[in-house]
C-alpha cells in the first residue's frame, strides 16, 4: 500500500518534492520544477503556504504507524 509521506532521503527543505515524487512514482527534479513554476504562476503566495501545510501534516518517512 503505497503512503504519501516525506522523503527522508531525497529532501532539499522539507523532503515534500521527494515525497509526492515517491509517491507518484516520477522523478524529483520533475516535481520540484512543477512546483517552482507553480509558484510563479499563481502569484506567489499559495504554493509557500500549501508547501508548509503539507511539510507539517505529512509524516516522515518510515514514522508511520502500521
Amino acid at each position: 500500500m503505497k503512503k504519501l509521506e516525506r522523503s527522508r532521503h531525497n529532501q532539499m527543505l522539507a523532503g515534500v518534492c521527494g515525497g509526492i515524487a515517491h509517491y507518484f512514482d516520477v522523478d524529483p527534479t520533475l516535481v520540484r520544477i512543477i512546483t517552482v513554476i507553480l509558484f510563479f504562476v499563481t502569484a506567489v503566495f499559495p504554493i509557500p503556504v500549501a508547501y508548509i501545510i503539507l511539510a507539517v501534516i505529512m509524516p516522515n518517512e518510515g514514522d508511520s504507524v502500521e
